[in-house]
């Protein structure tokens, strides 16, 4: 890893902030879907240029200066979150399109003309040159359109860029690619999928911080700040005490690191990273109002966001090792059997019990790497 890369990381730090203030902004359901939808484009455009600097390195100059024009792009992406479906007319979210298309074409451009002396990867970049077109293309229409309409093109948009991976970006006449020709450093792609989740697991922490501080001291309001703090260190627990090592080892010596990088990195960490960020909304909320009763928003945000996070997790460890982490399976099913209790229970209260449930998964996974029990599997 870099410097010019943690730079450009800063551009999504403001990213992963402004999709928390959006959906804590619209804690409905129309909130909740235009955060995912937003959320995707900007995993989607950060992995991307991921996967460029796993085929390019990023400290040549031409190579700088690709990433210095998508980080400015990807700002003003950032900038347009908050209103990309807002009422302020088309032009923020035709801004924000324009911005991700930037982005996809121009990256993916630029990797076409640096692979033009070697064949099988040139024509790799062009077929995913070709998807990001597509893709690109339906999301700057859907910034003219307005309403619903914008939903369902951008709905669309997001299915073309989701399906070229798995499809293998099949395009008229080059066929399509093979997963062997994506041949990432295993160890790099993993460590920078890492530093992404520190960047969410940051702003749940300064969310928090700016919350406690900008409120009237109270014990109780203390005592959720505590609270939160430890919700985000058992989601650290879980990610990274064993298992990111483990994941690094694990696509540094697969056969094919391409197409485990794809599932386990590129697609399973997606709601790991959404999980921790709506952790964060329901962290602020339970810091504003610690006591009485939690409204459903909260109960989803405290329960949905620990669920969200396990569940990837799950899916991520299962990438790895093709077996079922039951741990995580049941510590979702205790959360979601939380839900009906939700209403008369205090925030605190829920809070805690979510954090202690990821905790639990933590030292049930310290147990069983120790020695102490512990199926394959757990």
């Amino acid at each position: 890893m870099t410097f010019t890369e943690l730079f450009f990381d800063l551009v999504y730090v403001f990213a992963v902030t402004q999709l928390s203030h959006l959906l804590l902004s619209n804690l409905t359901w129309a909130g909740a879907l235009q955060t995912a939808m937003l959320l995707v484009a900007v995993w989607w455009a950060w992995q991307y240029t991921t996967w460029f600097t796993n085929f390019f390195h990023p400290d040549r100059r031409p190579v700088r200066l690709v990433l210095f024009g998508v980080m400015l792009a990807g700002l003003v992406m950032a900038a347009m979150l908050p209103n990309a479906f807002g009422e302020h007319g088309a032009d923020r979210g035709l801004a924000f399109a324009v911005a991700y298309a930037v982005i996809q074409v121009g990256r993916t451009g630029a990797a076409v003309y640096f692979f033009r002396g070697m064949p099988v990867q040139h024509a790799n970049f062009i077929r995913i040159l070709f998807w990001n077109a597509l893709a690109a293309s339906v999301w700057i229409v859907g910034g003219f359109a307005h309403g619903n309409a914008r939903y369902a093109l951008w709905l669309v948009a997001i299915v073309l860029d989701l399906a070229g991976p798995p499809l293998l970006f099949p395009t008229p006449i080059l066929g399509r690619s093979r997963t062997a020709e994506w041949d990432i450093s295993g160890t790099h792609f993993a460590e920078r999928c890492q530093l992404f989740l520190i960047i969410a697991l940051g702003e749940s922490i300064l969310v928090t911080g700016a919350t406690f501080s900008a409120l009237p001291f109270t014990w109780d309001r203390l005592a959720a700040l505590v609270i939160a703090f430890g919700g985000a260190v058992a989601f650290w627990w879980v990610y990274f005490d064993r298992n990111a090592e483990l994941g690094s080892a694990v696509i540094s010596h697969s056969t094919d690191p391409g197409a485990l990088g794809r599932n386990a990195f590129t697609y399973f960490h997606l709601p790991i990273v959404a999980g921790v960020i709506v952790s964060a909304v329901g962290d602020e909320l339970v810091i504003a109002h610690p006591a009485g009763h939690p409204t459903w928003p909260a109960i989803a945000t405290i329960l949905g966001g620990a669920a969200l996070f396990l569940g990837g997790h799950a899916l991520y460890k299962w990438a790895l090792s093709r077996r079922v982490s039951r741990t995580r399976l049941v510590a979702c099913g205790v959360l979601v059997a939380l839900v009906p209790a939700g209403p008369y229970l205090p925030p605190i209260l829920l809070t805690a019990l979510a954090t202690a449930i990821v905790a639990a998964v933590a030292v049930r996974d310290k147990l069983t790497v120790s020695g102490f029990g512990g199926a394959p599997g757990s």
